[in-house]
């Protein structure tokens, strides 16, 4: 690759507790991405357009508010919308299995829960990053 992997992180919502988002964000910039953290009561028109702005190879979404399934599925109308469409979506927080495998199917890449390393996390963006963007 010829430059960093470029990563948007965000908090959507009225959830204020960014400790992990922030825990995240310095974990993928010591693993070697750009970071660009948006910082708390993010809207969903608000993390997209900062991410075309940014020209973001992936998006990560923090939640633990519960509003993962209006969250997710209205970033990723708005990405489709904005031919985003070799951007990663990604995220985690506190998200059952069974709305984690339909945000899926709807496009959301693979979320994580608590407990996942942060080394898991930066593995899975470099590798679809390096399949599915052209840079």
């Amino acid at each position: 690759m010829s430059r960093p992997i470029r990563v948007l992180v965000a908090k959507v919502g009225l959830d204020g507790h960014d400790r992990g988002a922030k825990i995240i964000a310095t974990a993928l910039r010591d693993a070697g991405m750009e970071v660009i953290y948006t910082g708390l009561r993010q809207t969903p028109e608000m993390v997209v357009n900062a991410a075309l702005q940014e020209d973001v190879d992936a998006i990560g979404i923090s939640i633990l508010s519960g509003a993962h399934n209006t969250v997710f599925p209205k970033v990723i109308k708005l990405m489709k919308e904005k031919e985003m469409n070799d951007v990663l979506l990604t995220g985690g927080g506190i998200i059952p299995d069974e709305d984690m495998q339909e945000l899926n199917k709807m496009g959301v890449g693979k979320l994580f829960p608590p407990g996942t390393t942060t080394t898991d996390i930066a593995g899975y963006i470099t590798e679809w990053v390096k399949e599915n963007r052209d840079f």
